[in-house]
């Protein structure tokens, strides 16, 4: 097997092995709930700030900045009713991305208009014969629809089709499993395949025996499990108890981090929103920037100086993305604990997506799920440096958002001021000092963890006026003579 999956490598390094070709399948639903007389064009314009009349004092501020302030204005629980859900063509768009991001060429797509899901097919007996028509003439690899697939759907489907199907869920879970480097990262999306592919075991014992070399094949299949039943729960059981002892390091490692008054803060955004440039930006960590979709998956952990000089910890997590596959969400429990325990969420949003609303939506119903929805947290909207220039120099920040760009380096002092603002972990106090000179290491730490305001060097002592974290406060606090 170890010398199957080198060739298959190498081949792929010599251009042996093409991209796979997919072609994509959408279906709009026409009884969409949708408020009488009015498009989901109209809706956003509404949204961005083109018919506005509750906030008509904003003047000329861009669509992107009353988006912003629209959403910050809401509570949380109700920002969900006031997204308008992604049309047909919006989730099509995203669904290329997604395929793109697994390595696919696109060799066509076709969206369908009906008024329900056909119970065998999803599509209808024409559609079908359309799409297996269209898919052998473009020679398509594989057919990926931008639903859910039920597992005698997908069974139908690949019967009429001749080819291979695959449905959302298991696209996002093969992207998983091409992002995954650490053996955390690996253990939850096996996890996350398993569970997909209990039920859907009937009739594809040849696909879960092969060697895994393209989209949907991966994890499981390379491991050569065989279709009974019994044998994946006992592998379901042995993943899950692997993934309980990484949750307990984890744990550990957070508890050690608790002993010391060091506030965590994590990333959460739509999937392509730019966390892991604005997480690079802020640390200087490097890691993997990418403009495909669910290009982080590991949790990375970097310290940040605040203005203030207070330390913090700031985590870049896995991207959300509408309809995240439950499984995912449960296997990827132990990553998402961060997000649970961090005493701040920066939620990231792309200012200059159409559908930003319906993207702040989707990850404020995945926090909800982890029981996070009414965690502090601050609106970052990035990559401002792709607006007209007149417009973002007409951006207002509040107390909730801050508009910046992690590319550009564009109002990242603004934001790293917002979280000195927002977290209350270690208060900065105000104190005034009295330190002996021979005192020289309680001198090293006012200057390297205060924000000295003055100091008066009388003969034997010096007298300094700081604002400086209650950690820093308490290791001097004999010296302390006033405090604010």
């Amino acid at each position: 097997m170890k010398g199957q999956r080198k060739h298959l490598k190498e081949q792929r390094g010599r251009g042996e092995i093409r991209a796979e070709r997919a072609f994509l399948v959408g279906i709009d639903y026409r009884h969409r709930n949708r408020p009488a007389g009015d498009s989901s064009k109209n809706k956003k314009a509404d949204v961005a700030g083109k018919s506005d009349p509750g906030h008509s004092s904003l003047g000329k501020v861009p669509p992107s900045a009353r988006l912003a302030r629209n959403i910050a204005a809401l509570r949380k629980e109700e920002l969900e009713e006031h997204a308008i859900p992604f049309d047909a063509e919006e989730s099509l768009s995203e669904l290329r991305e997604l395929t793109e991001s697994a390595g696919a060429e696109i060799v066509g797509q076709v969206l369908q208009n009906r008024d329900r899901p056909d119970p065998a097919t999803l599509i209808g007996k024409g559609k079908l014969e359309e799409i297996s028509g269209a898919a052998k003439m473009s020679e398509a690899d594989v057919v990926i629809f931008d639903h859910d697939l039920s597992p005698s759907q997908l069974r139908n489907l690949e019967r009429e089709i001749d080819c291979r199907v695959l449905d959302r869920t298991q696209l996002i879970l093969d992207i998983f499993a091409r992002h995954a480097r650490t053996r955390e990262g690996q253990l939850q999306v096996e996890l996350a395949q398993l569970e997909y592919m209990l039920p859907r075991l009937a009739g594809r014992g040849v696909e879960m025996s092969q060697l895994g070399g393209g989209i949907g094949t991966r994890g499981p299949g390379e491991t050569q499990l065989e279709t009974d039943r019994r044998k994946i729960y006992r592998r379901i059981r042995h993943v899950k108890e692997q993934l309980d002892d990484v949750r307990r390091i984890r744990a550990q490692q957070r508890q050690r981090r608790e002993s010391a008054p060091v506030a965590t803060i994590a990333l959460v955004g739509y999937t392509n929103a730019g966390k892991s440039t604005l997480f690079n930006a802020l640390t200087k960590a490097g890691v993997l920037e990418s403009s495909r979709m669910f290009a982080t998956l590991d949790p990375t952990l970097r310290a940040v100086q605040l203005p203030s000089k207070r330390q913090v910890l700031l985590s870049d997590t896995v991207g959300f993305i509408r309809n995240l596959p439950h499984t995912l969400v449960t296997a990827f429990r132990a990553t998402l604990e961060e997000v649970q325990k961090a005493s701040l969420l920066l939620h990231v949003t792309d200012a200059t997506s159409p559908v930003a609303y319906e993207q702040m939506a989707q990850v404020e119903a995945v926090l909800r799920e982890l029981e996070v929805g009414q965690k502090n947290r601050i609106h970052v909207m990035n990559k401002i440096d792709l607006l007209p220039k007149e417009k973002r120099e007409s951006l207002i920040d509040d107390e909730d958002t801050v508009h910046v760009s992690a590319v550009k380096g564009l109002g990242l002092n603004e934001l790293l001021k917002a979280i000195d603002r927002a977290v209350q972990d270690d208060p900065v106090q105000h104190v005034l000092l009295r330190i002996p000179i021979s005192d020289g290491k309680a001198l090293s730490i006012v200057d390297s963890k205060g924000r000295v305001q003055s100091r008066e060097y009388q003969d034997e002592h010096v007298d300094i006026d700081v604002h400086a974290p209650a950690s820093v406060v308490r290791r001097v606090e004999k010296y302390v003579t006033w405090r604010g």
